[in-house]
């Protein structure tokens, strides 16, 4: 059997690849969805992948406008924390582009960018039904 810390380590970074993943869905959901109603593809109307990707986006713009950290990097964190590893401080997806692209930007800024991808999101109903 693995030790403790191990096994804590393994469980967050296991949330951070569903993080990324969550992420993944929704930023290229948008993608896929505009592409989709162009190149005339059926799955991108289910509504229940549409319905999906709206609350995905609607929470992550919610938890931006309350101010409030995404309980997968809350539970990410308190797992690295009891496995002795390094945590990082705020938000996921801000932390992660500060290291990815060195840039940092205060919140109101990523508050800014997740209202206007999900007004895209919204648009997206718009320009691409989904089916009845």
């Amino acid at each position: 059997m693995a030790e403790p810390s191990l096994a804590l380590r393994l469980a967050a970074d296991a949330l951070l690849l569903l993080h990324a993943l969550f992420v993944a869905f929704v930023v290229f959901g948008l993608g896929l969805i505009l592409a989709g109603g162009w190149r005339g593809w059926r799955w991108v109307r289910n509504p229940w992948f549409r319905l999906l990707h709206l609350g995905a986006i609607g929470f992550v713009t919610l938890q931006a406008w309350l101010g409030a950290i995404c309980p997968l990097t809350i539970w990410e964190m308190q797992l690295r924390a009891r496995a002795g590893d390094a945590t990082y401080a705020g938000a996921f997806v801000a932390h992660w582009i500060e290291r990815l692209l060195y840039y940092r930007a205060p919140d109101w800024v990523f508050v800014l960018l997740y209202t206007a991808f999900a007004a895209l999101v919204v648009a997206s109903w718009l320009w691409v039904r989904p089916r009845r």
